[in-house]
């Protein structure tokens, strides 16, 4: 799972050595073979400003479409029609909002705490391999075209665990469908004014589906069920099923629940998926 974090997407493009440690994995393909590692990235003006400010802003950021501008400094018009440029070269993708609108009736007043917030997609990259790139390799590009590799580590081991992070909660929505046999009529991530969930689904006779995606070296507890319970009530969700997924495995508690509307899947379930 961490090698298709890094490479999902070009593996007809290399080879790899299985039998290395991943550090050795990514030296020998990052900082050795740097150079020719960039020539997969196409077309090649990606590497090129804006388009290149502005990817690294969606594999560094949280890919809502306002931060995305603002960190990549492009305005909303160029923005937006640099995106729809990648969407349709099959780079990213965009995803919706699936949050209700804040005003039920055209004239009905907000509170002023919710007069600023806006209801927007977030944009995706479509390989694991292209995230990793600009999120990991393209910032430290004339580093690792003289071959010094310090900063680009001294990152990859600060923030690594959260593109496994990522990886882990779209192979557990293809999981959590696989689960249904294919049949989910809805399926992704879901935010609003009040949480973020890694999961909501929903089946064909409309029951939900709320998941929370842990890639951490601990078991996860019943706490952890308690405060994806509280965020669900919080942003007003009815959910039928609870779904957690766990790197590192789940708790005796949670191991020997009785709750009928609860799932657990562990890492050796994702086999299914292969």
């Amino acid at each position: 799972m961490e090698l298709f974090s890094v490479f999902g997407g070009i593996e007809e493009s290399i080879e790899l050595d299985f039998f290395d440690d991943l550090e050795s994995i990514i030296r020998f393909n990052f900082v050795d073979k740097y150079k020719d590692f960039s020539l997969l990235i196409s077309p090649s003006y990606l590497l090129e400003e804006p388009y290149r400010m502005l990817l690294i802003a969606i594999a560094r950021g949280d890919g809502r479409l306002s931060n995305v501008y603002r960190k990549a400094r492009v305005g909303d018009t160029l923005g937006m029609s640099i995106v729809n440029e990648l969407i349709e070269l099959g780079v990213v993708e965009l995803e919706e909002s699936r949050e209700a609108p804040l005003k039920k009736y055209p004239n009905q007043k907000l509170e002023r705490s919710l007069r600023s917030y806006k209801i927007e997609a977030k944009i995706r990259f479509k390989e694991p391999f292209y995230r990793f790139w600009f999120g990991f390799v393209e910032p430290y590009n004339i580093d690792l075209s003289q071959k010094k590799s310090g900063r680009f580590f001294e990152n990859f081991q600060q923030h690594f665990s959260r593109l496994n992070s990522l990886v882990f909660e779209q192979l557990s929505n293809e999981l959590l469908n696989h689960h249904y046999d294919n049949q989910l009529q809805s399926m992704g991530s879901y935010w609003d004014k009040n949480s973020e969930f890694d999961i909501l689904a929903a089946t064909k006779n409309g029951k939900k589906i709320v998941g929370e995606c842990k890639y951490k070296n601990r078991r996860v507890c019943k706490s952890e069920l308690s405060k994806l319970k509280l965020k669900a009530e919080t942003s007003g969700l009815k959910v039928d099923t609870f779904a957690l997924f766990s790197k590192s495995g789940f708790s005796n508690e949670l191991l020997n629940s009785s709750d009928e509307d609860l799932l657990l899947f562990e890492l050796k379930d994702f086999r299914e998926l292969l």
